[in-house]
């Protein structure tokens, strides 16, 4: 497994197809993460833009194959392990983003509430990074099913993931929504919500995904 991680990554590092979603996410961190802007209110704003971030890295993971080099990877290691290693590939990839976006709000922002309430910064800390997790997991398993081997046509995967994305974003049940909306609801009032509970269910969701995606591969390789 760990020569697969190494070859996806070299292949994602060569490709520079992941610029345009690193650009997305660094533009989103110039314009919401500002000095002296709440913590709370930042981690949930960095948090959130990593769904649409994931699910596109994921694709751009899934897709930098070319199918027959991807019939020799899959020959070689098994598909399902193949696939496995990209989906992992496009998680450490947007886990770093989430470590950059989580030291930047460190460094710019106010550890107080948005009525001024003192904030303390370590627990304010693991519950953005914690949510941010929840967001890129949710966003990797919008990724893992709107792409191969799930949806083959890339006049369907591009739309629906990036629908779902923004659904997932906004609907109430969403474990995504539930950890940013923790956040941005905590900075009232300067109380802290470690999202446990959205991490889990992202954890359950994104395994599943990615077992299916993963079992589909095997069929259509």
């Amino acid at each position: 497994m760990i020569a697969l991680l190494r070859y996806q990554a070299a292949l994602l590092l060569r490709s520079h197809r992941w610029l345009p979603p690193v650009i997305l996410y660094a533009a989103w961190l110039a314009v919401g993460v500002q000095s002296g802007n709440p913590i709370l209110n930042s981690f949930g704003y960095t948090a959130g833009v990593l769904v649409p971030v994931a699910a596109w890295l994921t694709r751009v993971c899934v897709t930098n194959e070319p199918p027959a080099a991807r019939t020799c990877t899959a020959a070689a290691a098994g598909p399902g392990r193949a696939h496995l290693a990209v989906v992992l590939t496009s998680v450490c990839a947007t886990v770093l983003l989430a470590l950059i976006g989580t030291a930047v709000v460190l460094l710019l922002s106010d550890p107080r509430s948005a009525d001024h309430v003192a904030v303390p910064v370590a627990p304010a800390a693991l519950a953005g990074l914690l949510a941010a997790l929840a967001c890129l997991l949710t966003g990797t398993a919008i990724g893992a099913l709107s792409n191969w081997p799930v949806l083959r046509s890339p006049g369907w995967s591009i739309p629906v993931g990036m629908f779902a994305a923004l659904l997932l974003l906004v609907l109430g049940a969403s474990p995504a929504n539930a950890a940013v909306s923790g956040l941005v609801t905590g900075s009232l009032h300067g109380t802290i919500t470690t999202p446990w509970l959205p991490l889990a269910g992202t954890v359950l969701i994104a395994a599943a995904a990615t077992a299916v995606a993963c079992a589909l591969s095997s069929r259509r390789s």
